[in-house]
């Protein structure tokens, strides 16, 4: 099992370049990339997604790729063409203003200087492309970790559902005998003769109005598959959440027919346990 929260970072070097890769993942419904990357890297942008898709499958993913140059002096340039548009501007704006004076105040906006950049080689893709990875490995260890602590809580919450609903079986017959002791003290009660084959037809009938048998070997079948699921090697964090959805109906059900108090202080333990599953299982992936 897998959380869908979970933390990477990787660190390359490549040419005089250090390359950083930050990834973080929380809960979500479906993949939920925000990735940020430089300005060189930006064409790669659509490949670099596929892969976090594929990798990751669920959960709201933040991406950072920095770049930052290990070599002393890094080649710059002018942008030539935008510094005699500042001047251009800067005088049509003040015509006091001197050629220099102009020249100074133009050279401090922004895209006056630029790096030169070389174009990216295939080897480089593959350094970004491997320390992405790498990124995502360390990102999904952290998921699998969080995940061992989610697949222990849940068995253990199962566990307690199993032995709340055993807890049921003394007060079932207990519920029938007093239906039947209320059913009878009200027609001793009665001036007329009845007949006791009728009133052993209508008691049946009203005790099955209540039988919880099916809702609870229901319930036991539900509790086994939610078990069976959680080893799967596959992500089951949404068919968990439908189990649960399954469970509930059948612990409400119990509830609704339980026509006595000691069976429904069971079923409010059975519902609180299944609330933290359902808390747990909005961050499985």
């Amino acid at each position: 099992m897998y959380s869908m929260t979970g933390f990477g970072k990787s660190i390359s070097e490549f040419l005089g370049r250090q390359i950083s890769v930050n990834i973080k993942s929380l809960n979500s419904k479906s993949i939920d990339i925000n990735l940020r990357l430089p300005i060189r890297y930006k064409e790669k942008e659509i490949e670099l997604r596929k892969i976090i898709s594929k990798e990751l499958i669920r959960g709201k993913v933040e991406c950072f790729v920095n770049i930052e140059s290990k070599q002393s002096n890094p080649s710059n340039e002018l942008n030539h063409s935008i510094i005699k548009s500042y001047i251009d501007d800067l005088r049509s704006i003040s015509s006091d203003l001197s050629q220099t004076e102009a020249m100074k105040i133009a050279v401090s906006l922004p895209e006056v200087i630029s790096a030169k950049e070389d174009e990216v080689e295939q080897e480089e893709w593959k350094n970004l492309e491997k320390t992405l990875l790498e990124a995502i490995e360390k990102l999904n260890d952290f998921r699998k970790t969080e995940g061992d602590t989610l697949e222990t809580e849940l068995k253990r919450n199962i566990v307690q559902i199993e032995q709340s609903l055993e807890k049921i079986i003394p007060f079932e017959q207990e519920r029938v005998d007093r239906v039947k002791e209320k059913f009878e003290s009200y027609l001793s009660d009665l001036p007329v003769d009845i007949d006791e084959n009728r009133l052993h037809q209508e008691l049946i009938f009203y005790v099955e109005k209540f039988d919880i048998t099916e809702e609870k070997v229901r319930l036991k079948q539900h509790l086994k598959y939610f078990l069976e699921t959680m080893q799967s090697t596959n992500s089951e964090g949404k068919k968990l959440g439908f189990i649960a959805q399954e469970i509930g109906r059948e612990i409400n059900t119990i509830g609704s027919k339980a026509n006595h108090h000691e069976i429904q202080k069971i079923v409010v333990i059975m519902k609180d346990e299944l609330e933290k599953m359902k808390e747990q299982l909005f961050n499985v992936l």
